[in-house]
């Protein structure tokens, strides 16, 4: 009969590691594969942004942009799930690229859903003050400020490390997406004012790329490391 207390103590089983990461994998990908395309559209249905259109048609705007809070928020989960798989495999400072992407991402949100509830009832009664900087307070600055620094300098964050881990291409229709969008966003409508049009052409002309890459992110399951990387793992 054995006296070795460790022997005799009961066996813990092991969380099924391997199960958990399948999860995470599936989540990255269907909210890449779905968010991105999804994301696209709504920006391509964004209505006009002067303040006399959204007071004649204040429920698409507002629909409009409930959609594409919605693909933001698919978008964030899909990078919920990419941090969460690169937790041992990333350094500090590529978890810190993603984390910032994903904040970026939540304040983006948060900046389309002040739009989308604070232009349609300022243009009931000033529809001249609607995307001009007569609109901006302290409070809707703070927003706009930092979701204008942080969403794209999150994605060229993680831009340059999907290429330094060998997805060049994901990282570059990511941070170029990224970037021009949130240009057409804020920089241009502000400096050409609502009525120009070219400030939609800007923000799709970011966001089909920016689609682009969250798609070629889904098909990885959310994996920021080289395959080769996967291979060696494995052997």
């Amino acid at each position: 009969m054995s006296t070795n207390p460790a022997q005799n103590a009961p066996t813990i089983p092991r969380p099924d590691v391997g199960a958990d990461t399948r999860f995470l994998r599936s989540v990255a990908k269907v909210t890449g594969l779905i968010g991105g395309p999804f994301f696209l559209l709504t920006v391509i249905l964004h209505p006009a942004r002067d303040g006399h259109d959204i007071a004649s048609d204040a429920d698409w705007y507002i629909f409009t942009h409930t959609l594409e809070a919605i693909g933001l928020l698919i978008l964030a989960v899909c990078l919920a799930g990419v941090l969460a798989l690169g937790t041992r495999r990333l350094t500090s400072g590529g978890l810190l690229a993603v984390l910032t992407a994903l904040v970026g991402t939540m304040l983006w949100f948060g900046l389309i859903v002040f739009d989308g509830s604070h232009n349609p009832a300022t243009a009931m009664y000033a529809p001249e003050r609607v995307h001009t900087s007569a609109d901006i307070d302290f409070e809707s600055g703070t927003i706009v400020l930092a979701a204008n620094v942080l969403f794209p300098l999150g994605y060229l964050l993680l831009a340059l490390l999907l290429r330094r881990n060998g997805r060049g291409w994901t990282g570059l229709l990511l941070g170029f997406g990224g970037i021009v969008y949130a240009l057409g966003g804020t920089v241009s409508l502000m400096g050409l004012g609502p009525h120009s049009s070219f400030t939609s052409v800007i923000e799709i002309a970011g966001a089909a790329p920016f689609a682009l890459g969250y798609v070629l992110l889904g098909r990885t399951g959310g994996q920021i490391h080289r395959p080769a990387a996967d291979e060696a793992v494995r052997a």
